[in-house]
């Protein structure tokens, strides 16, 4: 049986959603929803992402960050959009180093996901901890696919969802597009 995606379910909790861990080299990471009072830290995360990765996440397009688009990236139901944000202390304030999402698409049974790390911390495991824990967080929702579409060049990507599992397949609209699916 799917579960409604757009009626919360009451097994998860924000317990739920919290995690922290200690990546391959570096200090320690929180993966938390992200929230509305994130804008600030969201806004500086996005602005440093270098234009290779903007490309990459973009799928090849251009990116003007305006308020508006901070706002939406930020401003998440946390049933038919997850939002997690991955989250290190700098100077004693929060830095986030890596989003990851899913959407709920139109038919309710599937998500499709998007990750993006920031530069400095890629490498470093926190790109397949956000996917895992998307994974789980589709999974208890009861649906049955997560999905992405990666540019053919992102041999990163690429590689990360093969190895949870993930199947890859030409886009049927995008012949520079590649579009990983993985059955719940």
């Amino acid at each position: 049986m799917v579960r409604d995606p757009a009626r919360p379910d009451p097994l998860l909790n924000s317990e739920d959603l919290v995690e922290s861990f200690q990546p391959v080299i570096g200090q320690s990471v929180t993966l938390r929803p992200l929230q509305a009072v994130d804008a600030a830290i969201e806004h500086r995360f996005v602005s440093g992402l270098s234009e290779r990765t903007r490309y990459n996440r973009l799928l090849g397009g251009a990116m003007k960050i305006t308020d508006e688009y901070i706002r939406r990236l930020i401003e998440v139901d946390g049933v038919r959009e997850v939002a997690l944000a991955a989250i290190t202390m700098l100077d004693d304030a929060e830095l986030i180093i890596g989003v990851g999402r899913y959407v709920v698409d139109a038919e309710g049974d599937g998500c499709e996901f998007a990750l993006v790390v920031a530069d400095a911390w890629q490498g470093r495991g926190i790109g397949r901890r956000m996917l895992e824990k998307l994974i789980r967080l589709a999974q208890a929702r009861g649906l049955a696919v997560i999905y992405g579409d990666v540019l053919s060049t992102n041999i990163a990507m690429l590689t990360l969802a093969r190895h949870l599992g993930f199947k890859a397949a030409r886009h049927p609209d995008d012949a520079t597009v590649t579009r990983v699916t993985r059955r719940l």
